[in-house]
């Protein structure tokens, strides 16, 4: 894993045959953090870079929404209760590798990483953090829950389940749940290929 195999494998099954720097280096910092983690389930990780594959558009390096939020709630200064704010001043669209959205959960990644993304939300698009954001929201890591949505990957990867479809809980309802399954899969194919 993380071999010359893995990413030729990835290149050829994802990006036609090419995979640019900038897509190697997105992947790397997530490989990176994984081999940091006490993580063994392989099927966690296929979720993750296929996660990233789906809300990076395929770039997979921390990216800025498009559109920055126009039209939606948590692109205003308002908070998920509805209540406005104006300190700090910055809006919290999505911004990283799963797009982290909201001032509450900037607010809450911000305090679980000891990282000042409610001051300084840009930091999601650093890759290290970026991946930091996205194993503690997707994991039961720090905070014992899957900090998006209360939904984690334990839930639906484990010894006895294997639930590609209903995992896009984690992130956002079932929205392209079946697609991004799909994604999942074919990188779990090759993890355990390389």
């Amino acid at each position: 894993m993380g071999s010359y195999k893995f990413y030729k494998a990835i290149q050829d099954e994802f990006f036609n045959g090419k995979l640019s720097t900038q897509q190697y280096d997105g992947i790397e910092a997530i490989m990176e953090r994984w081999r940091l983690s006490r993580f063994k389930d392989l099927r966690w990780l296929a979720y993750m870079l296929a996660t990233t594959y789906h809300e990076t558009a395929k770039t997979m390096y921390p990216i800025e929404e498009y559109g920055k939020g126009k039209g939606k709630r948590y692109g205003k200064r308002i908070k998920q209760s509805g209540e406005p704010y104006t300190e700090p001043d910055k809006i919290y669209y999505g911004r990283g590798y799963v797009q982290l959205t909201w001032y509450e959960n900037y607010d809450r990644m911000g305090r679980i990483l000891n990282v000042p993304l409610l001051e300084h939300p840009e930091l999601a698009l650093q890759p290290d953090i970026a991946a930091d954001i996205m194993f503690e929201g997707m994991t039961k890591s720090v905070s014992f829950q899957g900090d998006f949505t209360g939904k984690c990957l334990e839930m639906y990867f484990n010894e006895t389940k294997e639930d590609w479809a209903n995992a896009r809980r984690i992130i956002n309802g079932l929205d392209r749940a079946e697609l991004i399954a799909g994604y999942a899969k074919k990188f779990h194919k090759i993890i355990l290929n390389s």
